[in-house]
């Protein structure tokens, strides 16, 4: 009659356990884990996802060797700035306060890999002269990459058109009124270039009202050789 009192004390112990398991496994939890935590009295921690590996500018896959990792993402109607990222390095962001309206563009150095300048051009309001002065001079062999914002192609006439051409744009050509595009040229190119791409500013198929959703592209380009002298 002594032991009756234990006994049932151990009895209620072991039911409240079994119905402890049992709800567990009803509701979809570990039983493993809940019976660690019935006889220890501290909780599994939770085995914690593996972050995704990052590479450089948030590309998925790392670049070859003699390769520049880049980014790009047009503006977003009129609001939102458009980016240039190359290694790892913001050349043209809202945040760094060097965007604006039209054409944004930065020229690199396609042996090292320096950032030689970066400018915008007001393809709206602003003087096609200023865009042509900027593209004519330029060394054989200069990357040049083109982020739109707003409106990228009224101010553009055929010589414009024309030089982004000669660095491997094929649509160039039809860009027009509040298009998005982006774009990766190179000076001397023989080929069309492989990285482009232009949004077409459609009442039918905006995103935004008035214009076409933000295009983002990112890849990787070649370094070239250097030059014999």
């Amino acid at each position: 009659m002594r032991l009756a009192g234990p006994l049932r004390a151990v009895v209620v112990v072991l039911l409240v356990g079994l119905t402890w398991l049992l709800a567990s496994s009803i509701l979809g939890g570990d039983g493993n884990s809940v019976v660690k935590m019935f006889f220890t009295g501290t909780p599994e921690e939770p085995t914690q996802e593996p972050r995704p590996r990052r590479y450089k500018c948030g590309l998925s896959a790392p670049c070859p060797p003699k390769h520049l990792a880049f980014r790009l993402v047009s503006g977003a109607a009129n609001v939102i700035g458009p980016k240039i990222c190359l290694e790892d390095k913001m050349l043209i962001s809202s945040v760094k306060n060097n965007v604006g309206r039209g054409l944004n563009i930065a020229l690199v150095n396609g042996v090292s890999g320096e950032l030689l300048e970066t400018k915008s051009f007001d393809m709206w309001e602003g003087d096609v002269s200023d865009l042509l002065k900027f593209l004519r001079p330029l060394h054989e062999g200069t990357l040049v990459f083109v982020a739109s914002f707003d409106d990228p192609a009224t101010k553009l006439n055929d010589e414009a058109r024309r030089l982004f051409e000669e660095l491997g744009s094929t649509a160039v050509k039809e860009l027009a009124f509040r298009d998005s595009w982006v774009f990766v040229g190179a000076k001397g190119i023989d080929n069309k270039s492989p990285f482009e791409q232009r949004m077409k500013n459609s009442k039918t198929s905006n995103k935004y009202e008035g214009w076409p959703e933000s295009l983002e592209m990112d890849g990787c380009v070649p370094l070239r050789a250097p030059l014999e002298s």
